[in-house]
């Protein structure tokens, strides 16, 4: 069940556990920006024939270029950055973007927005303190560019002079944008590390349940293989028999080994006939001798569980009980249902499988709190729990802790399978959680497929 998963897979803050740059990405971003930046000033000066400071413009780019070619030279591009290297990394942009900007107009210059590049990055790659001084730098770069920058370029003789409402403005709208879309990318960034984790943990426990329904077809190889040398065993040790006189003190020890080379060829022989039943027999389930599987380990919880069943009464073959494949997926995920109803029920948990022409579902009551609202909407997804938080002491010894991956693999697992998995509460005056799986029976019936 979820609760033995020996793994924590939640994105801390941590530089080392949120994941760090790779130095190709910086450089091929600085690159990028090394274009840009140069054919904006080249562009500026040759086809709009507008004056700047046209040397020290391509100064500040050259150096931008000839800290790429260190880098590269030095290191290898595939390597991944400690934290506060990329940091500074990053500061050298926002420090060589804000020279740039100085150079051509400050805020009046409409590239001024490429502040928010830098720091978007920190929010997706570093941890939050970066993030927070990159802006911090940012803003006082967007501040000072505010009251001090040469001339914007302009017609020649002329010059461009925004009102200083329009450059409060733009200010503002750097500082806000820089603001919102750090926020946004670390939000982000976060759910993508956290589902690519919940789905890990997720293939993971398939993997286990699958290996676990391997374990007959070994079997069953294993009683093959072993077959021969025991009987191989089982004539020597007759011959041995044979040979012996009567009253021969190890007349009983041979004895011993022939019952028990007899014991083992009929333990592998039922190994045997298992595998060979297996398509028919063992594969296949009805859904109430799968919930009582299920249900049984359970039983000796507080909560009564009761267990009820329906067909619908059009249905032409009402009675033909659908019968299921054993299947990992179903197996684990009901059972993670059945075992959260349990730990949340009061008294009683109720288990209902229906049936029709079209579809066959299983309902889980309780009659515990039920869903919070709070964080209705957003159960099912990784790391969201009505559990006890996972790692922090509560106090209370033996309390189980949720992860909030649970419901998550189990939702996931029954998805997979084709169901379509519903929430809800009970309806006042009732309390109590009910979850609803739904399949089409031509998807899971053996019988109608």
């Amino acid at each position: 069940m979820p609760q033995d998963l020996a793994i924590d897979p939640r994105p801390t803050a941590s530089g080392a556990e949120i994941g760090m740059l790779r130095l190709r990405t910086l450089v091929r971003l600085r690159w990028l920006a090394i274009v840009g930046q140069a054919g904006a000033v080249l562009g500026v000066y040759f086809v709009l024939g507008f004056p700047l400071p046209l040397g020290p413009c391509l100064v500040v780019i050259a150096l931008s270029a000839w800290l790429n070619i260190f880098l590269t030279i030095r290191w290898r591009k595939s390597m991944r950055l400690h934290e506060t290297h990329a940091g500074l990394l990053l500061v050298y942009d926002v420090i060589q973007l804000a020279v740039l900007l100085f150079l051509t107009g400050g805020l009046e210059n409409p590239f001024s927005f490429l502040f928010l590049v830098p720091v978007t990055i920190s929010a997706t790659s570093l941890p939050n303190r970066w993030t927070l001084w990159l802006g911090l730098l940012a803003f006082a770069c967007a501040t000072f560019l505010a009251f001090r920058h040469f001339p914007l370029p302009w017609l020649p003789g002329d010059r461009f002079k925004p009102p200083d409402i329009y450059l409060g403005g733009m200010w503002a709208a750097i500082i806000c944008g820089v603001v919102f879309s750090a926020i946004y990318a670390r939000r982000i960034a976060d759910e993508a590390r956290q589902m690519s984790a919940a789905l890990s943990a997720t293939e993971l426990v398939l993997a286990r349940e699958q290996r676990l329904s391997a374990l007959d077809g070994m079997a069953a190889a294993a009683a093959h293989e072993l077959g021969t040398p025991l009987a191989t065993i089982a004539l020597v040790a007759k011959e041995l028999k044979r040979e012996m006189p009567h009253d021969a003190p190890h007349t009983e020890d041979i004895d011993l080994l022939i019952s028990q080379t007899a014991r083992c060829r009929e333990i592998l022989a039922r190994l045997s006939n298992r595998e060979a039943q297996t398509d028919e027999m063992y594969q296949r389930t009805a859904i109430l001798a799968m919930i009582e599987d299920l249900v049984a380990p359970l039983r000796g919880s507080d909560a009564v569980i009761a267990v009820t069943s329906s067909a619908d009464p059009d249905d032409k073959a009402m009675g033909n009980e659908p019968v299921f494949r054993r299947n990992p997926a179903i197996t684990y995920g009901l059972g993670n249902l059945l075992e959260n109803a349990v730990d949340f029920a009061e008294t009683r948990v109720e288990v209902d499988a229906r049936w029709t022409p079209a579809q066959v579902s299983i309902t889980v009551r309780d009659d515990g709190p039920g869903f919070h609202e709070n964080i209705f909407d957003r159960l099912g997804d990784p790391f969201v729990t009505t559990r006890p938080g996972y790692g922090e002491d509560t106090g209370e010894a033996g309390q189980h802790e949720g992860m909030g991956l649970g419901f998550f693999i189990a939702k996931t697992l029954l998805e997979r399978s084709g169901a379509t998995v519903s929430l809800a509460n009970r309806p006042t005056p009732e309390h109590g959680a009910v979850v609803h799986v739904v399949w089409p029976r031509s998807l899971v019936d053996l019988g109608r497929s």
